[in-house]
């Protein structure tokens, strides 16, 4: 009786294995594990499929977007970074079946509303958008998503595939808002310097970029108040070559700049933020996003806001023990007590989401709008 209690649990082992075979073996012969593999495979690539073509479609337009921002459209780097994020799946490739938009970009199709479809053009004031469909493309350059199981399903032997579909909209203009360094510079300043936007020299870093004329070097004094114009902007504006500190955050250079104004500064001379601030970005040859005002009222002690730009230091003589000569036109370097900021305004993208406003200064913001 021991020995037979000992070899039951065994021969129970071996009856409950050949009930799972002959189960799978029903299974199998009615096709049910074949549909779920199906389901849980040939579903799941397609799943797979069109989250890598989202994923394409949406780092294609916010590279299509910031290339039309710093003024040179370019719909060609979209297929780049769609097959950048595309696997195995696909032979590392993806289709870039259409790139559309605001300009040069050319018209859209209609929305759909739709999973693979873009939504209508953005109706912001800015206007600026790109609109960059993805599909299926494989190494051989067809467009269908081969099956595994699907084509040993009863009645489905003539499925080749499936196209997949996704669709990103990107959008760009300058920001209604943003966070600043203190530094205020006249709107005079930079209409002279930029001839009003239409002249930008190129941005860092160098040597990737060649080095900029130094004719597009500015000497800029702290002058704020001045009320002394040009014609490019309203009666009693600063005049050119003219900067002011705004009111930084405590213990910072940098403010929140959310209105039609900006705080003065009680104190004229650099704060040790701002300072340091200036310094680094000097020596690292990294831009700062500056405040650009139209005025200031002294008895209100607010700059009235024309936008936002970016600038990059290239000297300053702002305190006796606070100076560095200018790295790019030596000529522009001030000394003993001639204090400056030296530097010239590019055109950039801002590390920012919200809302656009105008008017350009040559600092952008790229939102993933659809």
């Amino acid at each position: 009786m021991a020995s037979l209690a000992r070899l039951t649990p065994l021969r129970l082992l071996r009856d409950e294995r050949g009930v799972v075979g002959a189960m799978v073996a029903v299974l199998i012969g009615g096709g049910v594990l074949t549909g779920m593999c199906a389901l849980v495979i040939d579903v799941g690539q397609i799943y797979q499929g069109r989250a890598e073509l989202q994923n394409g479609a949406d780092a294609a337009a916010l590279a299509v977007a910031k290339s039309c921002a710093l003024g040179n459209c370019t719909p060609g780097v979209a297929g780049e970074l769609a097959d950048g994020n595309a696997s195995s799946l696909t032979g590392g490739t993806e289709g870039v079946q259409l790139v559309c938009g605001s300009g040069s970009l050319g018209s859209c199709p209609a929305s759909t509303g739709s999973l693979a479809s873009c939504p209508p053009p953005p109706p912001s004031a800015a206007g600026n958008f790109v609109d960059v469909y993805t599909e299926t493309q494989m190494p051989d350059g067809s467009t269908l998503l081969p099956p595994v199981f699907a084509t040993t399903l009863l009645g489905n032997s003539s499925y080749q595939g499936s196209t997949v579909h996704a669709c990103a909209q990107a959008e760009w203009g300058p920001p209604s808002a943003a966070t600043t360094t203190a530094l205020a510079i006249s709107a005079c300043e930079w209409d002279q310097a930029t001839q009003q936007g239409s002249v930008f020299p190129p941005a860092p870093p160098y040597p990737q970029n060649p080095l900029p004329a130094a004719s597009f070097d500015q000497v800029l004094t702290l002058t704020p108040g001045n009320g002394s114009g040009c014609a490019t902007e309203p009666a009693g504006a600063d005049g050119p070559a003219t900067f002011g500190w705004a009111q930084a955050e405590p213990g910072s250079c940098a403010l929140q700049v959310t209105g039609p104004t900006l705080p003065e500064s009680a104190g004229t001379s650099v704060t040790a933020a701002c300072a340091l601030a200036l310094q680094n970005a000097q020596q690292s040859q990294i831009p700062i996003l500056v405040p650009v005002y139209v005025s200031l009222d002294s008895a209100a002690s607010t700059y009235s806001l024309q936008g936002f730009a970016e600038f990059v230091v290239t000297g300053y003589n702002l305190a006796p023990d606070f100076f560095e000569p200018d790295w790019l036109d030596p000529a522009n370097t001030c000394t003993g007590t001639n204090y400056c900021v030296t530097g010239y305004f590019i055109q950039g993208v801002i590390p920012s989401t919200g809302s656009f406003a105008g008017p350009s200064l040559g600092a952008f913001v790229i939102d993933l709008t659809g």
